[in-house]
């Protein structure tokens, strides 16, 4: 009997995911909290679209309001259950979807952040499995219309990775690997821990400098001391990470010792990590529209993630006796820029960068 799906949380990640699973014949449903984003795929379907003319589908989905999922009670149990919200709603989105999970249902954690306690706190650590979309770059535009802003493949890099977190390849996972390859590339980890530090470190290094500059995410690179910035940020956190014992992956095509190294300094590594990230930014490999998530909330007036990306840095850090001042710094900025007491703009982090020690 084919798995049942739910995605909790339709927007640009989730809706990407469970629009292709859909548009593969698997059975879901699309669940969200934006009535007009639900009412849109109703009446019109889900439109997915990405850089080719070959990613532009449009695939008749099943979407429920939240004041509908009660009506799961009458169906079969779910599966497998993504959850794909943003970290400050996993709590409350993992309790809604967890009385209609079947008796070996789990539930995905399909989001940037490291949520895998807060889920494992509700459903507990054996129905708890973890996936990183890595490289997806997906923006929820309009009402029923996701657009991927970034190359398809990944190059050297799986797109996704999903793991257990136990580290073990156990066949749900193998499972859950063979379904989303269709999609893009993936990989079953032994090295969930280290996967979700790592893209942590990507997003701390992109996403609080959009919300705090209003740049999108190829011109963080473009504008040199908006660059340097960002090195110090990954350099911090790839030490926090190496400190807290995890095995780290590659930082997007950075080296984590080099890059650790660049923002402490070294010439040659700065030298080498400047070039391969203005090299990114002036492929084509994602476009001049992709914002990273958390430039997109500002933009839209929603509540950031900053508290769970580089605040989860700085705490992480603090516990250990690993200061992450520029983390720190940006968290300050980018609250201030969401209460409206400084518009976004580059000099936001300009002005913190020179004022860090070093």
């Amino acid at each position: 009997m084919p798995e049942r799906i739910a995605v909790v949380g339709a927007g640009a990640v989730g809706g990407y995911v469970g629009g292709h699973l859909t548009r593969l014949g698997h059975d879901v449903v699309l669940i969200d909290p934006w009535p007009e984003h639900v009412e849109a795929m109703r009446a019109q379907g889900l439109e997915l679209c990405g850089l080719t003319d070959e990613e532009r589908c449009t695939v008749p989905v099943r979407a429920l309001h939240l004041t509908e999922v009660q009506s799961l009670a009458k169906q079969a149990p779910i599966d497998i259950a993504f959850v794909s919200v943003k970290s400050y709603d996993t709590e409350w989105a993992t309790m809604l979807i967890r009385d209609y999970l079947a008796p070996d249902g789990c539930v995905v954690s399909l989001q940037n952040c490291i949520n895998e306690e807060r889920i494992a706190g509700i459903v507990g650590w054996g129905r708890t499995v973890g996936m990183i979309a890595a490289l997806l770059a997906a923006d929820l535009y309009a009402p029923g219309r996701i657009r991927r802003t970034a190359a398809k493949g990944g190059g050297d890099h799986a797109v996704f990775r999903i793991g257990e977190v136990h580290g073990r390849i156990t066949r749900r996972v193998a499972r859950l690997a063979e379904m989303i390859a269709p999609i893009d590339t993936v990989k079953a980890t032994t090295n969930l821990w280290g996967e979700r530090w790592s893209k942590l470190c990507v997003n701390g290094m992109r996403n609080g400098i959009s919300a705090a500059t209003g740049l999108s995410g190829n011109d963080l690179a473009r504008v040199d001391p908006v660059r340097r910035f960002s090195i110090r940020l990954g350099g911090e956190a790839v030490r926090v990470g190496q400190a807290l014992g995890y095995a780290l992956e590659p930082i997007g095509n950075l080296d984590p010792e080099h890059l650790a190294r660049a923002a402490e300094g070294d010439p040659e590594a700065l030298e080498e990590v400047e070039a391969r990230l203005l090299a990114v930014s002036n492929s084509g490999v994602r476009s001049d529209l992709q914002r990273p998530s958390m430039g997109q909330d500002m933009r839209k007036g929603r509540r950031t993630e900053i508290d769970f990306l580089n605040g989860f840095i700085v705490d992480k850090g603090r516990g250990i006796g690993r200061a992450a001042p520029a983390h720190a710094a940006l968290v300050d900025i980018v609250k201030r820029v969401e209460r409206g007491q400084i518009p976004a703009r580059p000099e936001n982090v300009i002005d913190a960068a020179a004022g860090l020690p070093r």
